[in-house]
Order: structure tokens, then C-alpha cells, then sequence
């Protein structure tokens, strides 16, 4: 690898995070003219700072709505995040905040701040702590509203405390369901949670589906119950919050987006966005998001793009092209076509597709060789995507349609006329042993995919 990438850098990114681009082969800094990437934290990026030049965008961190991702996805430029990376950091903080919201701690030191050192300082001690009495944690139930890398460490902690868990995800993967504890009951709504439950807790992104998503309605179904946001400001409505308080729905609402309509209000227990402000939690979003800008400049490689499916190939030969292109009908063939009348013979492909609200995104990856042998081909599919929207579930027809995958290979194998499947038994019983029975939503998940070999 000759030639030097160029990294422009926005906001302080972890040093050891940096470190991990080769000086051999990137020059990275600030003010960098003509960047192949982008590497920011919670910088407002706009659409006149992104030059030509810039083949990715990596954000050090989990929210990517300070980036214009569909003006990236038109561009074809995968926009990186890191998920997870600061998920201890922020579940640590959520259940600080319970225990401080259940034991009144703040108001409770502000008090005794307040008290003059006069002679009946300890009396006034005495006198002034029935009026923070709180309670424990055991029993009491929390409801988590969004199970991804955060919500799952909540809630598990939330069981391990002896708390009982209500958790909510209609989009919810299925390794985020395999990894949440048994013990967590499912529920069918938002309202069933907030019903249902003393403390709530939301870790969900912010999109237009979300927006304002907790609401007055939702909010007047409340009983005494405190609500904790470390996922976005937007997502909950804030003369909702005051209006609750005021009503006495809500006890308490934690949050860590300040703001002049919350502050200084008894009910608000409000933070200075410290969810991810740990070193290790800044440490593990530089190293993540680094080596995955590394993995696409250098390989082609996609990881953890919110705008483009995951692509991985193992190299096997010297050459490597990566394509981004709309997923319209015959890219794959007039890039194979293309290549062939320059002499270039494909020795292995990769094709991916992801489907966005601004349309459906590919990315293929292909080996090249200079040989004119000819590759032999084979292609699998999986169903298209069926993914719900938050509160809306999968059709249960979309059952049946995930079985025709494995409809077709039986056929390949045999080579006999496949017996009809609608929803087999044996399809059934992978159904009923699945995790993802626990989801509202089950259903095929992950766009449709196609490779050639």
C-alpha cells in the first residue's frame, strides 16, 4: 500500500483510538484539504464541509444525526458508527441515576448544603431526612424501550439487582434477543410499559417515527413512575414532561439533555450529556470506528454502516475493486460485462444490498485476477426484508415467506419436485425454539443478498 490516506478529524478523538492509523500510510489531522475520510464525534457536519474527495464518514460514537446520512447514501459513501463501544459507560450512568432518584440523593445533599453551622446543625440532620425517605430497588419493575447493546446491559443489570424487567422492541435483532436474559417479559406497546412499570428507561434512535414518541397521552397513563432518557432529547416531548410532573404522573424525569425549559426544575434531574463521558467509553469508539474506516479504505470491507450492509471478503488475490451503486436491476451484470471487455477476469464477488428510507443501497466487492479462465457461478438468495416500524407488526404471512430459501436449496439437492411448504412443522418448531418468538415482530429480517463465486 503506497499511497497515504487522508483523515480530517473534527472534535478530540481518543489518542489511542488515532494511533492505530499507520503513519506510514495516513496523514491525519485537522483542517485537512481533500480527505479521503471524515472522523467526528458529536460535530455538526454539513453538507458544505464534505468535499468530493471523501470516501467515508466514521462517527465515534452510537447517534448518527449530526451527519446528513441520506446525502451521504446518494454520494455512495458508507457512514460508520460505533454501537455498543459505549454501552457500559451509559448503563452505568442510567442505574446511578435510579438510585439516585429512588433514595432522593440530590435533593437530599442539597439540603444539607443549605443548613447553616450553627449549634442545632445535627438536630436539623435529623429533623429535615424524613422528608427524603425513598425505597429499594428488589421488586420494583423497570420498562426498557429499546433492547439494542444498551438496553440489553440495562435490563440484564436490572435482573441481576432483583428487579423486574418489561422490555419493548418491535425492530429488536436477533442477536440482541439472544443475548437478553429469559427473564425479561415481553410487552406489546409503549403504553403496557409505562402502565406497567415504575421506572422506564428509552434507548431508541432518533427518526422521524420517534420523534416525540413519549407524549402527553402516553405520559397520562403513568402512575407515580420515573423516566429516564439517555437516548435523545427529541424523542420525548418536554411540556409533556412538565405537565406530568405537574400532574403527578411522572415522580421524577432523569435526563442528559439539559435544557432552559427543564432547568431548575425540582421534578428534573437533568446532566451535561455525560452518557459516554468515561475514557474507556471514548476509548472503545475511537478503536472501533478507526479500524473500520481502515477495513473500507484499505479492503473494501463494510462493518457497522448505517447507511450500507455489512460486506466481507477474505483476499485472495493482489486486486480489489469496491463498488457502491443503486440496487436497480443488471448493475451486477454491466459491472461484470465491464470488466470483462478490460481483460479482467472476476476470481470472486461479494454482492450486498441494503434497503433506507431513501432508497436501497449496494455494495459489491470483487476480486480480480489477470487470467482468463472461466469462473464458474453460484447464487443463493434470501427473502426481502420484512422489518417492521416501531408499534407496527410483520404480517403473519411473512412466516410462511421464510421458508422459501430453504425450499429452493432442497430442490437444488434432490432435484424433485419440492413437496409444498406452507409454515412445515418443521418450520414450526424452529419458530416455537426461537428466541425471536419473544419479539412482536418475528419475521425474516436483513436485506436480500446474492453472491457469486
Amino acid at each position: 500500500m503506497s499511497l497515504k490516506y487522508r483523515i480530517g478529524v473534527y472534535n478530540a478523538i481518543s489518542a489511542k483510538g488515532l494511533e492505530r492509523f499507520p503513519a506510514a500510510h495516513y496523514i491525519v489531522g485537522k483542517g485537512l484539504g481533500a480527505p479521503d475520510a471524515i472522523l467526528l464525534r458529536s460535530h455538526a457536519l454539513q453538507v458544505s464541509e464534505i468535499p468530493a474527495s471523501v470516501k467515508a464518514v466514521g462517527r465515534a460514537g452510537t447517534g448518527v444525526n449530526n451527519i446528513p446520512v441520506d446525502v451521504m447514501s446518494e454520494r455512495g459513501v458508507p457512514v460508520f458508527n460505533a454501537p455498543g463501544a459505549n454501552a457500559n459507560a451509559v448503563k452505568e450512568l442510567v442505574f446511578a441515576c435510579i438510585l439516585a432518584a429512588s433514595r432522593n440523593v440530590v435533593p437530599a445533599a442539597a439540603y444539607v448544603n443549605a443548613l447553616e453551622g450553627t449549634a442545632d446543625f445535627e438536630k436539623r440532620v435529623e429533623e429535615g431526612k424524613k422528608q427524603f425517605a425513598g425505597f429499594e430497588l428488589p421488586g420494583r419493575t423497570l420498562g426498557v424501550i429499546g433492547l439494542g447493546a444498551i438496553g440489553g446491559l440495562v435490563a440484564d443489570t436490572a435482573i441481576k439487582l432483583g428487579m423486574k424487567v418489561l422490555g419493548y422492541d418491535p425492530e429488536i435483532t436477533v442477536d440482541n434477543a439472544w443475548r437478553l436474559p429469559s427473564a425479561v417479559k415481553r410487552a406489546g406497546s409503549i403504553e403496557e410499559v409505562i402502565k406497567g412499570a415504575e421506572f422506564v428507561s428509552l434507548h431508541l434512535p432518533l427518526t422521524d417515527k420517534t420523534r416525540n414518541l413519549i407524549d402527553a397521552k402516553k405520559l397520562a397513563q403513568a402512575r407515580r413512575m420515573v423516566l429516564l432518557n439517555f437516548a435523545r432529547d427529541a424523542i420525548v416531548d418536554e411540556e409533556a414532561v412538565l405537565a406530568a410532573l405537574a400532574e403527578k404522573h411522572l415522580r421524577k424525569y432523569v435526563t442528559d439533555f439539559p435544557s432552559p425549559k427543564l432547568k431548575g426544575h425540582p421534578g428534573v434531574l437533568a446532566l451535561p450529556h455525560l452518557g459516554a463521558s468515561t475514557e474507556e467509553a471514548e476509548e472503545n469508539c475511537a478503536l472501533m470506528v478507526v479500524e473500520q474506516l481502515r477495513g473500507f479504505l484499505e479492503e473494501g470491507t463494510v462493518a457497522n454502516a448505517v447507511n450500507f450492509p455489512s460486506v466481507e471478503m477474505a483476499r485472495e488475490s493482489p486486486f480489489r475493486i469496491a463498488i457502491a451503486n443503486a440496487n436497480v436491476p443488471n448493475m451486477v451484470g454491466q459491472i461484470s460485462t465491464t470488466m470483462a471487455q478490460a481483460g479482467l477476469n472476476i476470481h470472486n464477488m461479494l454482492n450486498k444490498s441494503k434497503r433506507s428510507s431513501s432508497g436501497c443501497a449496494r455494495q459489491s466487492t470483487a476480486s480480480t485476477t489477470a487470467s482468463s479462465k472461466r469462473s464458474t457461478s453460484a447464487r443463493s438468495s434470501r427473502a426481502p426484508s420484512a422489518r417492521s416500524r416501531w408499534g407496527r407488526p410483520i404480517a403473519p404471512s411473512a412466516r410462511r415467506r421464510s421458508c422459501a430459501a430453504s425450499r429452493s436449496a432442497t430442490r437444488d439437492r434432490s432435484r424433485r419436485r419440492p413437496r409444498r411448504c406452507c409454515f412445515a412443522k418443521s418450520c414450526r418448531r424452529a419458530w416455537r425454539s426461537s428466541v425471536l418468538s419473544r419479539s412482536p415482530t418475528w419475521g425474516p429480517r436483513g436485506p436480500s443478498v446474492s453472491a457469486r463465486l
